[in-house]
């Protein structure tokens, strides 16, 4: 019997450890940091492992220690009440150290087996996801993740280093893409979610500018998102496939948009916008590789 306890207390404690991590979320960024790999030259399997493991250990000590520092407003909301430490599973400083020792494994691991600049990139986008977005901007103002967006936008430029060395115009269209697109993907959530914010009182923008002027914000930024998906095509770095399929995507998506900004009953189409702009950006960086490898552009 005591056997079986200690068993599914190890399980328990294993469960949330991967919970911490939040390996869902991470997944998307990690596309975004292996694709402009493969987009800026040929990587042997090993590095795609070490950068792979390199950026999960990052990201997901970035949102351990996120989580610790939200451990007050967690409670009050209810998709965030089973987290390890709002429902007492954790204790606040184990998070913490777990979070920190993640960090540090990935800060060690890509220095040696990549190069500084990577290791320094992985660690700029926890400092700015921690510092920035989580310990500043959350609480302060709807532009929350306008700006903080950034720190999600640095996977493609770890990636991109990995392989140069170096950061290019081209690492930094990938950069812009990925901010601008942050703002629309998440102020969808934030329209669903609006009132779990204001329990906890996070100022996102439906609360803090209105349900139509966030519609109508999220409709500019893809308007700009797409234009932004066009400039690579458009300097060369980028080839017909990428350019089709920039503009099939960045279409589809703005029809979302649009269908949220007009529809008085906006609930599905909010849902859709948000689950399919995840799909977009694993799929728009898909067809760079593919733009790359086929093309040779």
């Amino acid at each position: 019997m005591d056997v079986t306890v200690q068993e599914q207390t190890r399980t328990s404690l294993l469960r949330d450890l991967v919970m911490l991590t939040k390996p869902r979320i991470i997944s998307l960024l990690l596309v975004t940091t292996i694709a402009p790999m493969f987009v800026a030259g040929n990587p042997g399997w090993l590095l795609v492992l070490v950068v792979l493991l390199g950026g999960y250990l990052m990201a997901g000590g970035a949102n351990a220690v996120n989580m610790y520092l939200d451990r007050d407003i967690d409670t009050q909301m209810a998709r965030t009440r089973l987290r390890p430490i709002p429902s007492g599973r954790m204790g606040p400083k184990s998070v913490l150290a777990f979070g920190v020792a993640l960090a540090t494994a990935a800060t060690f691991l890509l220095a040696r087996f990549t190069n500084v600049l990577t290791a320094l990139l992985a660690l700029g986008g926890f400092y700015f996801y921690i510092f920035v977005y989580t310990g500043w901007l959350k609480r302060t103002t709807p532009q929350n993740i306008v700006i903080g967006g950034a720190a999600g936008a640095f996977p493609p430029l770890v990636g991109w280093a990995s392989m140069t060395g170096t950061i290019d115009l081209t690492a930094v269209y990938l950069f812009l893409i990925v901010f601008y697109w942050t703002p629309p993907h998440f102020w969808a959530l934030a329209l669903l979610k609006q009132r779990d914010y204001g329990r906890a009182g996070i100022p996102m923008a439906p609360l803090v500018w209105g349900e139509r002027e966030t519609m109508r914000q999220m409709l500019w930024y893809n308007v700009i998102l797409i234009a932004l998906t066009l400039m690579p095509f458009a300097f060369g770095a980028f080839g017909l496939i990428y350019f089709v399929s920039a503009i099939v995507l960045g279409g589809i998506l703005l029809v979302g948009v649009v269908r949220v900004s007009r529809s008085s009953e906006w609930t599905k189409p909010a849902w859709w916008v948000y689950k399919f702009s995840l799909l977009y950006l694993a799929l728009l960086f898909l067809a760079m590789v593919i733009d790359r490898k086929v093309l040779g552009a």
